[in-house]
This record gives structure tokens, sequence and C-alpha cells, in this order.
């Protein structure tokens, strides 16, 4: 990915699937990344810890605190942060008649709290380099959602509004705000979950990572508020 040379990228959730990706695209590029999740034995079965890349535990990543920290620990080590990726979510099916409210607080924590939170962070850190970019995961759902997961969709729709405006706020800082609005994600945890589905519209972690770096690349470096749909190419 052209554009994040030498360039300083911090990812969110890098044990995860998409996170795993966005690491693995972001090291092949030549940047200096910052990978953290809430374990760091999760980080460290999959990444070591060497020049370029620094591995940090952050436990619960919707706490501004623990957000703060993370950034700081970041700048600390590699001297500045051009681009924040956060791939830290989650998701809930449940009927809105057979819901309760503590599935809409949890989905509103794990995507909406921890963009934010993070988000907020990377905004001093990002603004002292001169600029960068912040990539948040929002869904297709967000814009019309199906049903069964109104809460889920209702907690990815605040994190695109969140994009839109967090970018206007930012723009004359050069600081550009842009989210993917992925399908289904193509993951061995989804396969299992959903034998039977149709996975013609689903989508590769790595095809999503390669759009999420696109986006904090110098590549696109005029693109801000964009909500960037990722549906695949139509094979299963």
């Amino acid at each position: 990915m052209g554009g994040l040379a030498d360039r300083t990228v911090l990812v969110t959730g890098a044990a995860g699937n998409l996170g795993r990706a966005v690491a693995a695209g972001a090291l092949a590029a030549g940047a200096n990344v910052a990978l953290t999740d809430r374990s760091l034995d999760f980080l460290q079965a999959r990444f070591a810890e060497d020049g370029r890349t620094a591995l940090f535990e952050t436990p619960d990543l919707s706490d501004d605190a623990a957000a703060g920290g993370l950034v700081a620990r970041t700048v600390e080590r590699f001297g500045r942060l051009d681009a924040a990726i956060s791939t830290v979510g989650g998701f809930a099916f449940a009927n809105v008649a057979d819901d309760s409210r503590a599935t809409w607080e949890r989905m509103a924590m794990l995507n909406v709290y921890t963009a934010l939170a993070v988000s907020r962070a990377a905004l001093p850190a990002l603004k002292a380099a001169g600029g960068g970019a912040i990539v948040l995961v929002g869904a297709a759902a967000g814009l019309r959602a199906p049903a069964g997961v109104a809460a889920y969709a209702a907690s990815k729709s605040a994190v695109m509004r969140l994009a839109e405006s967090l970018a206007e706020e930012c723009r004359a800082d050069g600081v550009r705000v842009n989210c993917v609005l992925p399908t289904t994600m193509d993951t061995p945890e989804n396969r299992a979950a959903m034998p039977d589905a149709d996975r013609s519209g689903w989508v590769s972690p790595e095809s999503i990572a390669d759009t999420m770096l696109f986006l904090a690349s110098d590549a696109a470096r005029a693109v801000t508020g964009a909500l960037v749909p990722v549906s695949g190419a139509g094979k299963g």
C-alpha cells in the first residue's frame, strides 16, 4: 500500500480477523505499527515485537484514559502517530421484541465508544504530526438494517455519523476521517455459524483491510468523510 512507508499506524483489535489483516498489510507496506488488543497473549501468539512492531495490551478501549495511554505509548515508542485504524467491535442478533436493553448497551460499548475513545485520543497526536488519518468500521447494515440486528445496526450507524461529523471538525487540521461499510465478513467463525448461508455477498478480511489501509495512506489524501462500501465481487 503506497504512502505508508515509515509512517506510524495504530491498529486496535489487532488479534482479530480484521485487525490481523490490517496489521499484516501495514507491515508489508513498510509502516511502523502499534498493535493492541485486550490480551497481550493474543497478540504475542500472532506477532513478534521488533523495531517496527509494538504490542500493547489494552483491555478496555471504550475507556478514554486507556485509549489516551495507548496513544501516548505509541508516540513514545515511534515518535509520532500518522494513522489510527479501529477494528474493535461486536455483533448481536436479536429481534427487538425479544431483546434487552443490555444488548443495546453492549453494542454501543463495543462499537461506538471504542471508536469514539480511540478517535479522541488520536487527534492531538495526529495534529502534532501535521495531519493524518482515522479509519473506522461501520457496516452495510448501518444504512439499511435487516430483521434481527437493530441494536448492532444502530451502533454501526452511530459510528458512521461519528466519522462524518469528525471529518468536518478536523478538516482544517489535515486529519482525515473515513469509515468502511462491510457486508458480512468471510471468517471461519461466520462460516461455522451460518453454514448454509449464501456467501456471494461476503467479503474477506484482507479486502476490508486493503480498503482501510488505502484510506489511511497518502494515496487517499483528498478523501475525508467518506462511507466506503466493501461488499465483495459476487463470488462465494
